[in-house]
C-alpha cells in the first residue's frame, strides 16, 4: 500500500478512513468570517512567568500578522517597553494594561481585561 510522503505513519486500532470521506466531512473555511477566537474581541491578560517576570498579553488584535506587528511596534514605543508577537498575540514586558487600553481606545478599538 503506497502512502503520501507528506503524511506520517501513526498507529491506530480503527480501520483506515478513505480520503474522500475525510474531505466530505471537512468544513470549508470562510474568508469573510473571522475565526471564533477573534469574535471575542481584544483581551488584555497579565501573565506571571516561572521566573517571576510579569508579561502583558494582548490577544484578539484585528488584522494579519504584519498589521499586528506594526500595531505592536507602536504600542511598545508608546509604553517604552520591549515585547514580541507570538502566535497572533502581542506580549509586552511588565504590567502595561492601562496604557494599552488607552492606546487602543485612541485607535477606536475596544478592549477588555481578562484573568486575574
Amino acid at each position: 500500500m503506497a502512502r503520501d510522503r507528506a503524511t506520517r505513519l501513526a498507529y491506530s486500532t480503527e480501520a483506515p478512513v478513505p480520503q474522500r470521506e475525510l474531505r466530505r466531512h471537512a468544513t470549508p473555511s470562510s474568508p469573510s468570517r473571522p475565526p471564533a477566537h477573534r469574535q471575542a474581541g481584544i483581551r488584555l491578560v497579565l501573565d506571571r512567568r516561572k521566573s517571576g517576570r510579569v508579561v502583558t498579553v494582548v490577544t484578539g488584535l484585528p488584522g494579519n500578522r504584519e498589521e499586528i506587528v506594526a500595531l505592536g511596534r507602536d504600542i511598545k514605543t508608546a509604553c517604552g517597553t520591549g515585547g514580541t508577537v507570538k502566535g497572533g498575540a502581542l506580549e509586552l514586558q511588565g504590567d502595561q494594561r492601562e496604557r494599552v487600553e488607552a492606546l487602543l481606545a485612541e485607535r477606536g478599538l475596544a478592549s477588555k481585561r481578562s484573568g486575574g
